[in-house]
């Protein structure tokens, strides 16, 4: 029995949602939420590490669904790295820590925007490719 179209696409966003909130939020230690704020190259370890978790879990959910697509787990590690450095490095939006502030709060926004368009862009790949 094969799936609908709509329930493709929502046991894809369930899994997309499930992945951010490991990746984001479960797997993401202190070690990693104040290295990708380092400045320098001090960031590239921690940040890679948490990407990696990231690009780990879309692989798993893509090879379920399409093996052909493999390399859409390292566009995920490339926008989710860039984006993450931009909103924690101290030279960029980094720089806002006070979270009282909405300067604080709109980069936060961004980012989990950026990483709910990724997995929008996966999903639609996984969708016309199956």
């Amino acid at each position: 029995m094969s799936m609908s179209d709509g329930q493709f696409i929502f046991a894809m966003l369930a899994a997309f949602q499930i992945k951010h909130l490991i990746g984001d939020y479960l797997l993401q230690t202190g070690w990693m939420v104040r290295g990708k704020a380092r400045p320098g190259l001090d960031f590239l370890y921690p940040l890679s590490v948490h990407v990696f978790i990231h690009a780990a879990i879309t692989f798993v959910i893509v090879m379920a669904v399409n093996p052909a697509l493999w390399f859409l787990a390292l566009l995920d590690f490339a926008v989710h790295f860039l984006m993450d450095r931009i909103k924690s490095g101290p030279k960029y939006l980094g720089r806002f820590t006070d979270m009282n502030k909405q300067s604080f709060w709109i980069p936060f926004g961004v980012d989990q925007m950026v990483h709910h368009c990724t997995h929008y862009f996966i999903i639609w790949q996984l969708f016309i490719h199956r």
